[in-house]
């Protein structure tokens, strides 16, 4: 049984190409490793694969690069007298798979989240497994590892199997039309400003033992890191880091080089910000009435990480217009929230009373408020909950840009 280390963290991308390399390692090694368009025509192949990608050769080159530089793939020259490049998967190394791992990985990889019925009859070519309970007995093991690779998700209304998704990186999760909906809208019941007195003061009462948890919680979130980097690369100017709470985000992308100042809505979560970071700016204010910097004419970048959970699906439109609006052009926002179909009440949060909110919300409808604040080249990422934390939801991670 394999022991995982060190997480890894791998976009769409980067899973189907490494999919499509463990597979047909197994089911074609005449011709493996893969060459660029045989490794092509394998990510976007219409059979045995979900979603059907349409990726050209530039994307799977850079893919195979990112790969390469992690140590997850490597690329050989033909025999003989070929010039052709072919490339070659190192996962199963880095993990140190076992066959019934690797195969089950690999279909995971390839085609989302799946019952232990449906692993078994599509991993038939990779490695046969006796039933259905050896197929789940090696998933119990694989989800117990101290770095867990696979996760079992609860039951769809009708169907009689749990799925299970593998934990490499973000997965595409259909959420159960099915599932009661609560009133989102409930939440602006007493009226704007009544909500953001009940948030002001609920993180106001955790903020030295909010500060405390965050410390290291981004170490164990890759890929909220992976993103981060991406916006500190990104941004040739200042950033914003709104909704900061005790600044972890803000000093991880201080860390990077960024230019961030911090903003909150909580006074105590600002002054806690700065006694842990007293090198980063941070400011009370209200996201949603954001100035631009008072040096540059635009944001070079927005984290707004969480900053939308407590607003109503209505206030959507108008938070992310106004975000998009202080960046300077071709600024870059970057915002995560939960999404599901209702609201979570909390009465207490890290051994404090408070009354909060959280809305989960749609994904479909946090897209449209971005496409309908004017940003463009927007790509987003659907990840399932992490493992053992206090608030185990579905997350959206979104990435836009504004025209120049």
């Amino acid at each position: 049984m394999s022991e995982a280390g060190t997480p890894i963290e791998l976009d769409a991308i980067e899973q189907r190409v490494l999919g499509s390399l463990l597979e047909k390692q197994r089911t074609v090694p005449a011709t493996y490793p893969l060459s660029l368009n045989a490794l092509r025509t394998a990510c976007n192949q219409t059979t045995s694969r979900e979603p059907v990608t349409h990726h050209d050769e530039r994307t799977i080159i850079d893919a195979i690069d990112r790969l390469k530089g992690r140590g997850l793939a490597r690329t050989v020259w033909a025999g003989g007298n070929s010039r052709v490049l072919k490339f070659h998967q190192l996962l199963d190394e880095a993990l140190s798979l076992q066959p019934e791992e690797r195969a089950l990985i690999t279909v995971l990889l390839l085609r989302g989240p799946q019952s232990a019925g449906e692993l078994r009859t599509r991993s038939e070519r990779l490695h046969a497994f006796e039933d259905k309970q050896a197929v789940e007995s090696r998933l119990t093991m694989m989800a117990a590892l101290p770095t867990p690779l696979v996760r079992e998700l609860g039951r769809r209304p009708g169907q009689q199997d749990a799925r299970w998704i593998h934990l490499l990186g973000p997965v595409e999760v259909e959420l159960d039309a099915e599932a009661p909906a609560s009133d989102r809208e409930s939440v602006l019941d007493r009226g704007p400003a009544a909500r953001n007195a009940l948030v002001v003061a609920g993180y106001d009462a955790v903020a030295p033992a909010y500060a405390e948890q965050v410390r290291a919680e981004l170490e164990a979130k890759p890929f909220d890191c992976w993103l981060l980097d991406r916006l500190a690369c990104l941004a040739n100017g200042p950033v914003a880091d709104v909704g900061c709470g005790p600044g972890h985000v803000a000093a991880y992308l201080a860390e990077t080089g960024a230019n961030v100042t911090g903003f909150d809505l909580s006074p105590a979560m600002v002054t806690q910000a700065r006694t842990d970071h007293p090198g980063i700016t941070f400011e009370v204010a209200d996201f949603t009435r954001l100035l631009r910097p008072r040096d540059a004419a635009g944001w070079a970048g927005i984290a707004a990480w969480y900053s939308l959970v407590h607003l109503a699906p209505s206030e959507l439109p108008d938070a992310v217009t106004a975000l998009a609006r202080t960046l300077a052009p071709n600024g870059w926002l970057m915002l995560a929230v939960h999404v599901g179909t209702g609201v979570e009440h909390l009465d207490a949060l890290m051994g404090h009373q408070v009354d909060l909110d959280l809305v989960l919300h749609d994904r479909d409808a946090v897209l449209g408020a971005v496409a309908a604040s004017g940003l463009v080249d927007v790509e987003w990422y659907l990840r399932s909950p992490y493992p053992d934390v206090e608030t185990a939801t579905h997350r959206l991670y979104v990435v836009a840009r504004r025209r120049t």
